[in-house]
């Protein structure tokens, strides 16, 4: 008699690692060792990530927040990432920025201790980010930097953060030559690739406080948020009416994992814009599912915002760790198993990209119509 077949439940491959050496690659040591809990979850994530999200149809958004360039991990992570195409669009928090900006001004960022005396600190005129310290002058230095470039005649207007903050990527860059410092800064690297970068919240970090500060001197610069909605639900538009993807990268969560994801229930919901959700999700956050928040808020339930396609869950991930682990692995892997890409210069295609979903919008309602289709 032939042998009874295994439960499909244990076809799976089986558990036989082979012993950690020493010698592995970092890519090596995600496909070999990381079997299992999160670790395997991080696996998939690296995976889809180069197998599917680096497709040259796909288009990719991500979002940062945590302090995560303070750390370092603008310099060591974010700007291979966006050096290599592997990143399209951003949406970060204000405070990354401002924090990446010290970098390319040439300011020192100083390993510390979080068993620190805050006390102590503050009397030394020192600064602590958790287990990072630096000098207060830092602070001071980048809100004179930022004051000094937005009284610029170019800033005397409304934009959107993408504008602004390339016009800003700009500066830092001539100032990274002046001091003879070359990819440090985040800004600039988005500049130099024309990567438009987001801000969700512009008046919640230093930066805005420096915008609002220059309001009460006669500043005309106004942050146009109606811009930031439309420009970033046209370039997921865009990507999916004509035939390609949209993936998202999210690490950690808050406001601009909801400005990442709510693109497509501004295309569907409130633009009436026949849609079915971004393709491919890729998440790593430290948030807990059960409390009912955004940050640990799994792709399954964005499904029934529509902000992901309920077709494409098989595309998805969530890795439930610390993004200062996991951003450099999966950047490590990424760089090790696939080739960079060409970049889509998506800031150059901003007034293109709009018009583009003005014209769907309209076209709906000429249509008289709930949904157009793409």
């Amino acid at each position: 008699m032939s042998e009874a077949k295994p439960p499909r439940h244990l076809s799976g491959p089986r558990i036989e690692p082979p012993a950690i050496t020493g010698r592995e690659s970092a890519a090596e040591l995600i496909d070999q060792a990381f079997l299992a809990y999160n670790a395997a979850r991080l696996r998939e994530g690296a995976r889809l990530l180069t197998e599917r999200m680096l497709e040259p149809d796909v288009t990719i958004g991500l979002s940062v927040t945590g302090a995560l360039t303070p750390a370092g991990l603008g310099m060591s992570a974010l700007i291979p990432l966006l050096r290599a195409g592997f990143v399209d669009w951003v949406v970060s928090t204000g405070a990354n920025l401002y924090h990446d900006a010290h970098f390319g001004l040439g300011l020192p960022l100083h390993r510390g201790t979080f068993q620190a005396d805050d006390v102590a600190l503050r009397d030394a005129g020192v600064v602590r980010i958790y287990d990072i310290f630096f000098d207060y002058h830092v602070l001071l230095d980048t809100d004179a930097f930022f004051r000094e470039v937005i009284a610029g005649p170019e800033f005397q207007r409304a934009m959107s953060t993408a504008e602004f903050h390339h016009l800003c990527g700009k500066y830092v860059r001539a100032r990274e030559d002046a001091l003879g410092l070359r990819k440090r800064s985040l800004l600039a690297a988005a500049y130099e690739c024309g990567v438009p970068v987001y801000t969700s919240s512009p008046g919640d970090s230093s930066i805005g406080m420096n915008v609002a500060a220059k309001a009460l001197e006669g500043s005309k610069l106004l942050i146009d948020v109606n811009a930031d909605v439309n420009e970033t639900a046209a370039i997921v538009w865009d990507a999916k009416a004509t035939g390609g993807k949209s993936a998202v990268f999210i690490l950690g969560g808050g406001s601009p994992k909801n400005f990442l994801l709510q693109t497509e229930p501004q295309i569907q919901e409130v633009l009436g814009i026949a849609e079915k959700g971004h393709d491919y999700f890729l998440a790593v956050t430290d948030a807990r599912p059960d409390t009912g928040g955004l940050s640990g808020a799994t792709p399954a339930e964005a499904v029934s915002w529509g902000k992901i396609d309920p077709d494409q869950l098989p595309g998805t991930v969530i890795c439930y760790t610390d993004s200062t682990i996991a951003l450099p692995l999966l950047t490590a892997y990424a760089l090790a198993r696939h080739a960079p890409r060409k970049h889509r210069r998506l800031y150059d295609r901003r007034g293109e990209l709009m018009e583009r979903l003005k014209s769907a919008y309209l076209e709906r309602g000429r249509a008289g119509q709930g949904v157009t289709k793409a």
